[in-house]
């Protein structure tokens, strides 16, 4: 990692089980349009939110090693399944790293609902862990939370269905009995969900509120890159973006041409057992 008060070529890992995290990286770009970014996406194990808790940490670790080989500062855990698994482990593995991680948007739900329904939109890892339970302990009070876990939605939107009819139905499953429980406000408590936001504002009504956590996210990465390293962003800087898949990088470049429409090189990455990732040699 850099010196602290370093603005020497400061740069941040962001990662996820698959393509979620890039609504994280939309909304930290946008924020510090001048900010280098790496990205691993371990769509070789997506989804995480069917896998083990332990399965899950040790992703978590073995891609932050990764992330510091390449020279990162600061690590955004971008998967809220990674986060309610992994974030307290990685802060404890990594004391000298700044991270952030998702947390389901309970607080400000609690906030803004008139009706004091909620509904929330996750993965079964994120409702049983710990951070999700402490939250809704926390503010959560005088709430009446409405739970889905959208089985299979993540699939679909890897698969870029995301106005398929599948989708639709996934959503409509989750949406209806909410609306009918006078919901006016929904956590999205998986980064990849925000994919399918417009076709959830079409089932559900502009009059609900959608929150997305990736801005609050961006705007923590500003607020600690700030204070750890001095960072200051120049919007007329060129970021540069470097991204990594462990499965196949045509389909990842299709991904992001579609979702981002960013430009940056995409490369394959192995999983090695216990030695972890490494970068697939072109021969």
């Amino acid at each position: 990692m850099k010196s602290r008060n370093s603005n020497t070529a400061v740069k941040i890992g962001i990662f996820d089980s698959g393509i979620g995290g890039l609504s994280v990286v939309r909304a930290t770009h946008e924020l510090l349009p001048g900010l280098d970014i790496i990205y691993v996406a371990d769509q070789a194990h997506v989804p995480y939110g069917r896998r083990q808790m332990t399965e899950i940490r040790s992703f978590s670790e073995q891609i932050t090693r990764f992330l510091l080989a390449q020279g990162v500062d600061l690590v955004v855990v971008a998967c809220n399944t990674a986060s309610a698994a992994a974030l307290k482990y990685l802060r404890q593995t990594f004391p000298s790293l700044p991270i952030v991680g998702m947390e389901p948007a309970v607080k400000p739900a609690s906030q803004q609902s008139l009706t004091r329904a909620v509904g929330i939109l996750a993965t079964p890892a994120t409702f049983q862990g710990e951070l999700y339970q402490s939250l809704v302990h926390k503010y959560g009070e005088g709430l009446q939370i409405y739970q889905d876990t959208c089985a299979g939605l993540v699939e679909e939107i890897e698969a870029g269905h995301l106005k398929g009819s599948n989708t639709r139905h996934i959503l409509e499953m989750a949406l209806e009995p909410m609306l009918a429980n006078k919901v006016d406000t929904i956590v999205l408590g998986c980064t990849h969900y925000p994919f399918v936001l417009s076709l959830l504002r079409e089932i559900a009504g502009d009059k609900i509120q959608v929150i997305d956590p990736a801005p609050a996210v961006a705007r923590r990465v500003g607020t600690l890159l700030k204070s750890e390293f001095d960072y200051q962003d120049h919007p007329d800087k060129k970021a540069s973006f470097n991204f990594f898949t462990s499965a196949a990088p045509i389909l990842f470049q299709y991904q992001i041409d579609t979702l981002l429409g960013y430009q940056g090189e995409i490369q394959k990455l192995i999983w090695k057992n216990e030695d972890g990732l490494e970068i697939e040699t072109k021969e």
